[in-house]
């Protein structure tokens, strides 16, 4: 539960925190463990974590370095050669020249092999030119690209010498042990340090300085002792087949989520907030785990982009039973416990469940668990990796919502439709049409009419995964309704912080006034990923809104915000969230240093650009506004965002004939954005050009048919050209979408009237 308020175990608490405590526990590294761990370190030695980052030489690197070579589609060709003993790539740099680089890392071994390549401060950066590792049986022992699908040259935010490559912020961690990335914002410079180059014993147990001291005092520590968590082993015994059952259980409950959320710092989708990690905490207290957003995750929870294991293991059955990774996985060695259907038949009767009867194929690959319940994705071009939400077929989603399944990856020439009509002969009519809460995911990623009572059922329905309540929570703000507000308030005081988390997240888009009281609460909530957004939220609250003395409890909470957006100081995003926070403080000086660090990090950021203008405007600096704005229009000609910002500012000036080609620049670069589309059709609207406005919003309510706004000028504007059937037809529409608004049924019947009276 949130901690909201003082209570006797927190009393308790701090009277123990008040004794003296232990030394903190040092990393000792792994030649420590060895002597008397010598079983685990031979499963450890050549498994994936051992080999996560290696020296490059003849003994690590995979690919051919003997001149072979590999153009991609912008022309560029990568040669891979060597010289004087060493592993060098000729290939574009950032400047987007020929230039070559020797080698300085291996990244992974199967089915891929990344390199690292050192830069001046301290920055590395990994090659997107890779080796694919598998037998060339199966396609592989070739040089391949890690978008072959785009042209990525050396302007693009994707290319390997840009942000998104560098490996101090976005690989270190999880491919080394006791990384401390030590970025300096004065100098720009990494001075980025390990104790051990690839992910050993203490990158799982944590610092071992304790353990081997109490090893040495020839004493026998017990399993754990001396670590701040101590990870279970997994016995046979913990999972038992109760009389009559076909599936077993954890006998007893499952007392701790320690192991699984020290797998999840690194097999997560998440950013991290807090550079200090502990191991046995909880993972929220320091990492940000992705929710199931649209682009990450299918409305159903499938997997679509790289979102690793935790995000779909947190939905499962498995995962509300108890099962833990190394229930599957042998941890040191990282390989199965067992091989094809064996591996779940530990926990699932093979007499029940791997026969035809259940499987509803013969033996053979469509017979494996597997192949039905874990379905594979490609990521990397060739790196097959499954889906862990263990999830029921369900081919009426796909026929209802467009997600992918399990019976057409394999049957490929079969339609979702065939797949279902199946399901219902097998299992009965009933089996394939009951509700589930991707209905609600996907309604409200639509912005789709009822989407607020669908996302209400799904988050707060217990059966529903805590994932997909707090995506429901998160979808809420973008479909208000008359119990937006209740919902997110109800979300605060969830027993899950990822529920918490997405209503505080929520905030930033209610009334100050009730902000304020769902917010204050959250401050105190004892995990810090649901403190700092409610920070975030409240920074913009006015101080008269504040009671009197309450302002207190936010104060050194906004320190701690502070403090973790300069835990990623090398990343210009973490500026722009700390500029917009001094803004809404009403530090404006401060706000602009944060957005000009951004800017300066990533000159081609057109967030930075937008934010550090929209400062000058509110400001009452309307020139420099647009002149930040074209500034960054020079750098990134192609971003949607600073057309339309630069629009925006032209007429703040009464600029409108000037601002009409920005606007419309905006439109035709993002045509997913409604409001960039929306706002092009308003201006020219007010400039005159009534019917290239309505036919301006027309194409785009075909695009957005769930728009309130596009359908809301477009009946206005029909009726200023005189079109009282388009306008009652869009006045229609925007009913369907908004059946509940007595605004929009009452111009509606409006409308109606105009026509049988015949006035325009």
């Amino acid at each position: 539960m949130p901690c909201l308020r003082p209570s006797l175990a927190a009393i308790l608490l701090l009277v123990a925190c008040s004794r003296p405590s232990p030394r903190p526990a040092t990393f000792v590294g792994r030649q420590a463990c060895v002597d008397c761990h010598q079983a685990e370190a031979r499963a450890w030695e050549g498994s994936h974590h051992a080999r996560a980052m290696q020296p490059a030489d003849s003994a690590t690197i995979l690919a051919d370095f003997g001149g072979t070579t590999f153009t991609y589609t912008t022309g560029v060709t990568t040669t891979a050669f060597r010289r004087d003993g060493q592993y060098w790539v000729r290939t574009d740099g950032p400047d987007g020249r020929l230039t070559e680089y020797p080698i300085a890392y291996t990244f992974g071994v199967t089915p891929l092999q990344e390199y690292l390549i050192a830069f001046p401060g301290g920055r590395y950066q990994a090659l997107n030119v890779l080796w694919d590792a598998r037998p060339a049986a199966e396609g592989g022992q070739r040089w391949f690209h890690l978008y072959p699908a785009e042209r990525v040259d050396h302007r693009d935010i994707l290319h390997w010498t840009g942000p998104l490559q560098n490996w101090n912020f976005m690989c270190a961690e999880c491919h080394s042990t006791d990384l401390r990335k030590n970025y300096r914002p004065d100098s720009g410079t990494y001075a980025t340090a390990w104790s051990e180059i690839s992910v050993s014993c203490e990158a799982c147990h944590g610092p071992g300085s304790r353990h081997v001291a109490e090893r040495r005092a020839e004493r026998k520590p017990a399993a754990g002792s001396g670590f701040d968590v101590a990870l279970p082993g997994r016995a046979e015994e913990d999972w038992r087949f109760p009389e009559g059952e076909a599936i077993a259980r954890r006998t007893p409950p499952l007392a701790t989520r320690a192991e699984v959320e020290t797998c999840a710092r690194c097999h997560a989708r998440r950013s991290v907030e807090w550079g200090e990690y502990r191991h046995g905490a909880p993972l929220a207290q320091t990492h940000r785990v992705a929710l199931l957003d649209e682009g990450l995750y299918h409305p159903d929870g499938q997997i679509r982009d790289e979102v690793y294991e935790y995000g779909s293991f947190l939905q499962s059955r498995m995962y509300a039973a108890g099962v833990t990774c190394s229930d599957c996985h042998e941890p040191h060695g990282s390989g199965l416990r067992a091989e094809g259907n064996a591996l779940c038949a530990r926990c699932h009767l093979p007499s029940r469940y791997d026969e035809p009867a259940h499987t509803r194929h013969p033996a053979g690959a469509g017979a494996q668990c597997v192949a039905c319940h874990m379905a594979e994705r490609m990521f990397m071009v060739v790196d097959g990796r499954r889906d862990h939400g263990f999830r029921v077929p369900r081919p009426d989603l796909s026929v209802r919502l467009g997600v992918p399944n399990a019976c057409t990856d394999c049957h490929a020439d079969r339609s979702a439709a065939w797949a279902d009509e199946w399901v219902a002969r097998w299992y009965g009519p009933g089996r394939r049409s009951g509700w589930h809460w991707a209905d609600a995911l996907a309604a409200g990623r639509a912005r789709a009419r009822g989407a607020e009572d669908a996302l209400w059922r799904a988050a707060f329905d217990s059966a529903v995964p805590a994932i997909a309540r707090a995506t429901a929570v998160s979808l809420l703000p973008s479909n208000p309704g008359p119990r937006t507000v209740e919902g997110i308030e109800r979300a605060s005081r969830d027993p899950d912080p990822l529920v918490r988390r997405a209503a505080a997240e929520a905030l930033q888009h209610v009334d100050p006034a009730v902000r304020l009281r769902i917010g204050q609460p959250l401050l105190g909530d004892s995990i810090r990923t649901v403190r700092l957004p409610a920070a975030s939220a409240l920074a913009a609250v006015p101080a008269a809104v504040w009671p009197a003395g309450d302002r207190e409890r936010f104060d050194p909470v906004a320190t701690e915000y502070r403090s973790s957006q300069r835990v990623n100081a090398d990343r210009p995003e973490s500026w722009l969230n700390l500029g917009a926070f001094e803004a809404g403080l009403g530090r404006p000086a401060e706000a602009e240093a944060a957005y000009r660090a951004a800017i300066r990090l990533a000159p081609r950021f057109a967030a930075g650009h937008v934010a550090l203008a929209q400062l000058h405007a509110d400001g009452g600096r309307e020139s420099d506004a647009e002149r930040v704005l074209r500034e960054g229009l020079g750098v990134a000609p192609e971003a949607a965002e600073l057309h339309h910002a630069l629009g925006l500012s032209l007429v703040r000036q009464g600029r409108l004939a000037e601002a009409l080609p920005p606007l419309g620049r905006a439109a035709a670069l993002d045509t997913a954005s409604a409001r960039f589309a929306y706002v092009h059709g308003v201006a020219l609207f007010e400039q005159g050009e009534v019917e290239r406005a309505v036919a301006v919003l027309g194409a785009a309510a075909s695009r957005h048919p769930e728009d309130r706004d596009i359908l809301q000028a477009l009946v206005t504007y029909s009726l200023q050209t005189a079109d009282l059937a388009a306008a009652r037809r869009w006045a229609g529409r925007l009913v369907a979408v908004a059946p509940d608004d007595p605004a929009a049924r009452q111009q509606l019947e409006q409308v109606g009237r105009m026509r049988v009276l015949g006035r325009p």
